[in-house]
Order: structure tokens, then sequence, then C-alpha cells
């Protein structure tokens, strides 16, 4: 027996991209020290600004039609550290499908078994708590542990625990909805969450909100920041904001993006922050996953760093997950009493009959009275066959695709008809024509399919979140190596720029950090080394400086021999020099206040 699935229409959300010189909306954010802060947003507001929000160590604030140059000049004052470009960032959810009714049984998610999430336990009171950054989570649906949720709210996006759109609700049920017998489960059941809402319906945010919102996640005591959200250009402030939180010991996951193609999306192209791409239920990558190039600069100047791409995949087509009570659409379809997956098309109601093919339905068939209408897809739209149907006096419609693969689709906005209507899958062609009785119903409901690196951000996050809590010890870059390490190698044998390092999967990282520790080396020194990556990027010459297999917590960093800092082990430390520093310098990172230390690096430019 199938079991019925619901999906529904489809829309495309595409990444926004600031090519110019003028912000979006005419937003930038000007770093300040705190101290002079009120001085320089005062200069702000006597020049035409507007303040849009106030962070440490920073302010967001729109200049009506000045462009970067110009707002520059109008805050020439020594106490402005930066001026940048608001950086617009949108959500990366690439089809909506509404889904089938979850509300009499509890329902797993594709995912959950593509990535071992059921073969693992979820440890409540670890101290693992994942902050969402999104449109909210609303809590009218109850498939969530809701003494263990808080939040926060953005500047103008109202409550977090009232949606901002089904995005949100969405994602957070991917990461940590229930096991509790009702709708579906989450990679992690009952994690502690914190939500905080920058989106709306409308939307859009910005690289300050999310600079500011993962202070936020920090307050909170997050150990991971879940971001299903990306756009074009990147942002020093909001860059800063996640590296920090990573050199804390913290792990951030964001989505590549939906556009197909190989730009870069951020955050997710920060170092600091972890890429996923999106794969389907056959362990294909998906077709809108974007794969932007591990490689950076030119010439001498190129460098190849692995986490500025994609990094791991997980399920992101046709998801299931929690939505806003009564925002999504559910299907349902059986004929001679056979359940087959449908998609909902259009028109609440149900209807029972027998059946009747109406090949393309391109005119009016008396034939059809009474009867639910099979049609095959093609010649006229989706509106017109199901039109004719009901003029015919059919009482509801099934239109099979004539391609491989379920049909989702509508009936579009000046949809006039009034029966419902569901889309159907080629292969079950042949069983829905020879079938004497169908039963259709569309009717609204808590649960529903999104598709996107959207959903596969909060898969990635909610198997970090569930492994964490079995090796709490660990560090979030340690999380995120045995993640790398274990991932289902897809596509191109070894890494590639689609797949990253493979598809996530939770049995086999709980088992390497259980055999191997969480320095991926069972706990014994030896294997500590230092990777070195030189880039130029913004005017500034960068060292990025990573550890591995660190036996302490913390290390030390030294350039030619000084000490330059010291920071969480096996996380990223950037060095940074100005546009006319050159030389040879040599770096050793040595686990703190010891003698034990890695080979010397060289870097030269």
């Amino acid at each position: 027996m199938k079991i019925s699935k619901l999906a529904g229409m489809i829309s495309l959300i595409t990444l926004g991209i600031a090519a110019s010189s003028q912000a979006a909306d005419n937003r930038y954010v000007v770093q300040v020290d705190n101290q002079h802060k009120g001085i320089v947003k005062a200069l702000a507001v006597k020049s035409g600004a507007t303040i849009e929000l106030d962070g440490d160590g920073f302010f967001a604030a729109s200049f009506n039609a000045q462009d970067l140059a110009q707002v520059k000049g109008l805050l020439n004052n020594p106490h402005v550290k930066l001026v940048e470009e608001d950086q617009r960032r949108t959500l990366q959810s690439l089809y909506q499908d509404d889904a089938g009714d979850p509300m009499l049984s509890q329902l797993t998610p594709y995912a959950i078994y593509q990535s071992q999430a059921d073969q693992v336990d979820f440890v409540p009171g670890a101290g693992i708590k994942v902050c969402v950054i999104d449109s909210g989570l609303d809590r009218s649906n109850p498939d969530f542990n809701w003494g263990a949720i808080t939040g926060d709210n953005d500047s103008g996006t109202g409550d977090w625990d009232v949606n901002g759109g089904p995005h949100g609700t969405h994602v957070a049920g991917t990461i940590g909805a229930a096991d509790n017998g009702i709708g579906v489960v989450g990679m992690a059941p009952g994690v502690d969450m914190h939500i905080i809402k920058v989106f709306t319906a409308s939307g859009w945010a910005y690289s300050s909100d999310l600079a500011h919102a993962t202070d936020l996640c920090s307050q909170a005591g997050a150990n991971i920041i879940s971001m299903s959200l990306g756009g074009g250009g990147a942002s020093s402030i909001e860059s800063n904001a996640f590296e920090a939180f990573t050199q804390a010991g913290g792990l951030v996951v964001a989505a590549a993006g939906n556009d197909g193609n190989n730009a870069r999306s951020y955050p997710a192209a920060y170092p600091a922050v972890m890429m996923v791409g999106a794969n389907d239920a056959d362990n294909n990558i998906a077709s809108f996953s974007q794969f932007p190039s591990c490689s950076s600069g030119r010439g001498k100047h190129a460098t190849q760093d692995e986490m500025t791409c994609v990094e791991v995949t997980a399920g992101g087509v046709q998801t299931l997950s929690t939505y806003p009570a009564k925002m999504a659409t559910i299907a349902a379809m059986s004929a001679d009493d056979v359940f087959f997956e449908a998609s909902a098309m259009e028109n609440i109601g149900s209807a029972s009959g027998s059946t009747y093919f109406m090949g393309t339905a391109e005119t009016l068939d008396t034939r059809a009275q009474g009867s639910v209408c099979v049609i095959d897809r093609g010649n006229i739209s989706f509106h017109d066959k199901v039109a004719n149907c009901e003029a015919s006096g059919g009482i509801g419609a099934i239109i099979v695709n004539n391609v491989d693969g379920m049909l989702y689709g509508t009936l579009g906005d000046a949809n006039s008809t009034q029966i419902p209507a569901v889309g159907a899958a080629l292969s079950d062609r042949t069983a829905l024509m020879a079938a004497t009785q169908a039963s259709v119903s569309i009717a609204s409901g808590d649960y529903g399919y999104m598709s996107g690196t959207s959903m596969a951000t909060p898969a990635v996050s909610g198997v970090a979140a569930l492994v964490w809590s079995n090796f709490p010890e660990c560090t979030g870059s340690e999380i995120r190596q045995a993640l790398k390490a274990t991932a289902e190698d897809q596509g191109i044998p070894g890494h590639d720029e689609y797949f990253g390092f493979g598809i996530v999967k939770a049995k086999a990282a709980y088992d390497y950090l259980q055999s191997s520790g969480c320095n991926g080396q069972g706990g014994t020194p030896g294997s500590f080394s230092l990777n070195a990556e030189y880039e130029y990027a913004r005017g500034k010459h960068r060292v990025n400086l990573t550890t591995v297999a660190a036996s302490s917590p913390k290390v030390d960093i030294y350039r030619n021999e000084q000490l330059i800092a010291t920071v969480a082990a096996n996380t990223l430390y950037t060095d940074s020099f100005g546009r006319k520093a050159s030389g040879n310098f040599s770096y050793k990172a040595c686990e703190e206040n010891t003698q034990i230390c890695t080979e010397t690096q060289s870097v030269n430019f």
C-alpha cells in the first residue's frame, strides 16, 4: 500500500544580490565603539539618517538616496571604524509543497532515516540548545516541547512565537519537533531552542540583523545557530559575529542557496559557517542547490578552502514538517481503497465516486457526470481541465503527470472552479485508470512539505544537536569535523562542490566520536597540526589558521615565535594585515601553556 502524501503550489524565492555601490533600501552598517556610539548616531540623524537597529558595537541606519561613498563622507568621524552596506538576506525555500494530514499519528520524514537520526538517541539535559534565526515559531502548533523554547524579537518583526510566514515554524520542526505521537518528529526531538524572529511575511532581513541576532543567541546560551537564509555580498560585521561565536566553541550552520548555480551566498560562505546543500530522497543533489567553488583569488593569491563551499548535504526536497495551525493544505487520494501519493492543487473539499477517464479534458463530456475525473496532463492549462470536468458534472479531479514524478501545480490566481483537484504521479497512471472508484480530499492542516536548502540546513543543525547531546564535552568545530569525516560520499568520488563531503550520517558521526574522541585521534596527542590558508580580500591580507586534533580546550597561536592569540581549540582564527603588508611569516600552535606544539607553517605574501 502506498502512503498518501501531499504537495502543492510551487513558489520560487531567489537570493537577493547586492551589486551596486548603493545599498539596498539605502541602508548601511556603522561600526563604532559603544562609548562613542551616541555621538556618531547623533551625527547620522543630523545628516538625515533613520536609525534602524542598535547593536553591540554597531548600528544600522537608512540614508535617503545616498551611496556608500556619500555616507562615508557624511560620517567622517574618528570614532567610526567601518561603514558598509547592510546586505539583504532572504529565506532559502524554493518550493512550498502542502502535505497530507499527520494529525492522527506521528510521521517520520524521510531525511530522518536518510541521516540515521533514528539510530541515535537524543540526550535531554545535556546542555545543547539550537538558536533558530528565521521568521518565528508559531505557538499554534502543539508539536514542540514549549517548556524548553525561548525567543527574542528583532526590531519591527513582532512576537517571536507568532509566525511571520510558515518558513520558521517548518524549519524549527525539522530540528526539534517532539516525539509525542502526533505530527512529525525532529532530528533532535524536544531539543532546547531559542527563536530569533528577523523575518516577517515580506521575507527581508539584513546582515546587521543577523550580527545582532548572533549576540542574542550567545546571551541565550545557544551552542548551535541555524540559518535557512542567505544573500549576496559579504559583511564584515556579520562575518565577525559568526567567527566570534565559533571561536567561543559554537557551531553555525547556513543554507548554500537555491539558485542552482555556483554563486556564493552569505552567511554560508564565511569560513566560520558550515555551508549546507540539499539532496533528495534518492541521494541525488537537488537541482536548486547552489555549488560555489572552494577556490578564491587568482594567480599566486589563489587559495583552496573547503570551509567556503558546500561541506555536507541533507534531505531538502519535499521535506515534511510543522506549519502554523491551518496554514498547510492536506491532500489525500485513494483508488479502489488503495492510497496513492497526491499533491494538493486547489479547492478545499472532498469527493468520492466512480472514476471516469477524460483524456486531456480539452472539451466537455457529459459522461463525467457524478464521477471523479482522471485526466492526463498536456495541451491545455490545469485550470481549464478542471473547469471542463466540473462543467461536465464531475465532482473531483485527478490530473496525472506526463513525465516521471509527481505533478505539482496550482489552478492559477484566476481559479474559478469549486471541485477538489489533486495531482498524481505518472507511475500511478495505470492503476488509476484501471480503478472503478476514487476519493480525493483537500483540507487545511498543521503539517506540510517545503523544499530548499532551507530544509536541509535545519536537518544538519538537528543532526549536530543530536550527536552533540551524546558528547557535550566536544566543541562545535569538533562536531562539524565529525559530520564531515563520516558523511556518505555521493557524486564525484571524494570531496566535490555539490555534495561537499557527502550526506550527513548521525550514527556514523556518533560511532566516530565514541571511538576516536572529540579530536578524532582518540584523545591522544601526536597528530596535533595547524592549517594555514592565505587570502586577500577587501583590502586586507589574511591568514586563516585552524588547529586539528588538539587535546586541550584552548591553544596558543604564535607568529614568528610571538604569541598573538589564545583561542578555542580546533576553531578558526584569522590573522589580518593591512594592504601594504608583506613578508614571510611562520605560524605554529601550542596547547595552551604547554610545549605541545604543531609543526611550523610558512606563509609568504
